[in-house]
């Protein structure tokens, strides 16, 4: 039987360049991570001193995000009203607080307005309350409107549209103002022990590492944060989460996560085309019934006319050949959707990869010594296409529990473990919440696809997510991709430079920095694995599912064959790659601290 055209063409000469390489060449070092290259069995390290200075905390907090900083707030409110004495840190890898958050966002206030009733009067930067609500389907060439009935999670009455960096931004200054110690530029890189296994806390990168893994003539060791309790609050598929919930198994009982990567821009538009308090979604083109995602456009009221268009794509996607950034791209292009952008100018991008497991992903939540929040554990509505308020609301609940242990709880481990917080969600409106859409995700995986998962959710939605049964989602992201003989490949269109780009004129517009000498961290677990299993066998997807043109092949010196290259310096820090990697042989580890995109209200 002959082989369909496409196949013959690319897919066997890239199979067979592959295995040219495999015969002619030694697969060249990429790694020198000393994650992955203890530095105890390198040469270069034999006699530099690796003394870190140490600190003592009551309450340490992992990421200054919504749930972090929310998680703050709440504890020092609560030592205040007491009369107590409570230390509380935030560590924040971003330069500045705010500079690597990225969201749609319209946000639900509820979680705010009981963080801090007042917040309108101390200036909190929710400027654009929604106006109007659309939400449609569409088709290569038409827009089909779709009915937003009160009551439907999509509906946003009362809800706010902000850029969530500057919101995130005002909150460590509240937290600041009761006390709170914040510490931006600071990655937390290595989880602390106690001898009974309880986390003692974390320890900060050290700086000052060669390319080639060595020690440089600066190099400074990181410092240690010791806390009675530890929150991690990383956000979507955290460096420091994953490990602890490997650790204590906290998966045992619930689905792997399931994810989506979401792309954004800022655009300067036309006065004439700007509706302030507009937000409208679609789903349907560019992307097959098969493959879940849909767009987000909001209209913000600033002084200067600024929407915020963005591009979800579920990471349960199947074909090796998609690419989420040109799919981004490509949806603009729409005839309903261009006429908003023609004669505009485009100001910001950025990305970031977004939890969609739900209820059925949400790990254990507490652990001997801390406990997960926010992202870290999952806590998005998808059909709601919002988690800020569930985030911030679980900072809060983990804050109270964590003061509880720490004033009086009995404690069988060093480390405070929280114990009352899962309670504390069990009974909150977020897991209600997200108990009731449960099956609005998983739906989507029928033989209809996008028709179906839409028709189901539809019916769960009417009966208030009543039904018996809970949906599996069906496994991991990464074991969802088919190998590259039994996908067809994408033709995308070429950017015109005006309403749809390129990957590294977007990547310029994130104003990510890293400093160029050090390990890549962007780690292989084996060297060799990207061109004999991701290259050999899917193609090289990493190529296409990355939104910043971090990884890339290219030919060897030689001419036989081609290598991985990762330009580390392009990462902005979304996560996608060691989420989606079909291999799972990319390990994301946090760079010196900093470093990464420069988000200005994303």
């Amino acid at each position: 039987m002959a082989l369909p055209v496409y196949v013959s063409a690319r897919y066997l000469q890239r199979t067979c360049n592959v295995r040219k390489c495999f015969s002619t060449q030694t697969f060249p070092k990429i790694t020198t991570h000393y994650t992955i290259y203890p530095r105890d069995k390198d040469p270069r390290w034999k006699d530099v001193k690796i003394e870190r200075f140490q600190d003592e905390t009551d309450l340490l907090i992992i990421g200054g995000g919504p749930a972090g900083m929310s998680a703050a707030i709440r504890a020092k409110q609560l030592a205040e009203k007491d009369g107590k004495e409570l230390r509380v840190c935030v560590v924040e890898k971003a330069a500045e607080v705010g500079g690597h958050i990225l969201s749609g966002a319209c946000i639900e206030p509820v979680a705010l307005n009981e963080l801090i009733p007042d917040w309108k009067d101390k200036g909190a930067p929710l400027n654009t309350p929604v106006q109007k609500d659309r939400f449609g389907l569409l088709t290569q060439s038409r827009r089909i409107s779709i009915p937003i009935l009160p009551g439907l999670p999509m509906n946003n009455h009362g809800n706010y549209v902000v850029r969530l960096g500057h919101l995130v931004k005002w909150l460590g200054e509240q937290a600041e103002a009761l006390g709170v110690e914040v510490y931006p530029g600071y990655a937390a890189s290595e989880i602390l022990y106690h001898e009974d296994g309880s986390v003692k806390g974390v320890a900060t990168n050290d700086v000052g590492i060669a390319k080639d893994g060595s020690p440089k003539d600066t190099f400074e060791p990181g410092m240690e944060l010791h806390a009675k309790c530890t929150i991690f609050s990383e956000g979507c598929h955290g460096h420091l989460s994953k490990q602890i919930i490997n650790k204590f198994n906290l998966r045992e009982k619930a689905e792997p996560q399931t994810y989506g990567i979401g792309l954004k821009e800022i655009w300067e538009i036309d006065p004439s085309k700007h509706q302030p308090g507009l937000v409208e979604h679609t789903i349907g083109w560019p992307l097959d019934i098969h493959t879940y995602g849909g767009s987000f456009l909001y209209h913000l009221n600033e002084p200067t006319p600024l929407v915020a268009v963005g591009f979800v794509v579920g990471l349960d996607y199947t074909n090796p050949y998609l690419s989420p950034f040109r799919e981004f791209q490509k949806f603009k292009t729409h005839p309903a959707v261009r006429p908003t952008f023609e004669g505009s100018n485009r100001i910001a991008y950025g990305a970031r990869a977004l939890c969609e497991g739900g209820f059925q992903s949400l790990p254990k939540l507490t652990f001997p010594g801390g406990c997960l929040v926010g992202d870290a554990a999952g806590f998005l509505n998808v059909p709601k296409i919002k988690g800020t308020h569930n985030a911030m609301k679980s900072g809060m609940l983990a804050a109270e529990s964590a003061y509880e242990a720490i004033n009086g709880e009995k404690q069988t481990t060093e480390g405070f473990e929280p114990i009352a917080y899962a309670d504390k969600i069990r009974n909150s409106w977020i897991w209600k919440e997200l108990k009731t859409v449960r099956n609005c995700r998983p739906s989507f995986h029928n033989p209809l696809g996008m028709y179906g998962g839409l028709m189901y959710s539809g019916f769960s939605i009417m009966i208030g997510g009543r039904e018996p049964w809970t949906f599996s989602h069906g496994g991991a992201d990464y074991t969802k991709l088919k190998p590259a003989k039994e996908a067809t490949p994408i033709d995308y269109p070429k950017p015109d430079g005006k309403i749809s780009f390129d990957l590294l004129s977007s990547v310029a517009l994130t104003g990510t920095n890293h400093e160029a000498d050090q390990p890549p961290h962007l780690t292989l677990k084996d060297d060799s694995v990207p061109v004999k299993q991701n290259l050999g066998v899917y193609d090289g997807p990493e190529g296409r599912f990355c939104p910043a043109g971090v990884y890339e092949f290219v030919p060897l010196e030689s001419g036989d064959g081609q290598r991985l290259q990762i330009n580390a310096q392009n990462c902005i820090h979304c996560k996608t790659c060691d989420i989606k990697d079909p291999s799972q042989n990319i390990n994301w580890v946090v760079p010196e601290g900093g470093g990464g995109p420069a988000y200005n209200g994303m």
